[in-house]
């Protein structure tokens, strides 16, 4: 097994490690340990070409109007229903 050291941590930054390792029950070795296998297995790779990547597959909305014409337009094609239409005073 091999043996890593780390010098020159600042005492903000490694007192930030011993309290996370306290909430964890673990020595700082073994935190530190498990902060490097969390970070290394993940995923690699850009994560701002992942978000473009996706936005490139789904699209994007287009239309010439304006918000105000669009949301006109989804409340005038709105139908006043009458499934809550008053019957036995139960909606008065």
């Amino acid at each position: 097994m091999a043996t890593l050291q780390v010098k020159g941590i600042d005492d903000h930054l490694y007192g930030a490690l011993r309290a996370r390792a306290s909430m964890d029950n673990r020595s700082i070795s073994q935190e530190v340990i498990a902060i490097v296998r969390e970070y290394l297995g993940r995923p690699s790779g850009d994560t701002r070409r992942a978000n473009e990547a996706f936005l490139e597959l789904v699209g994007s909305w287009q239309d010439d109007r304006s918000a105000e014409e669009i949301m006109a337009d989804i409340r005038a094609s709105r139908r006043s229903g009458r499934r809550f239409e008053a019957k036995s005073n139960v909606f008065d």
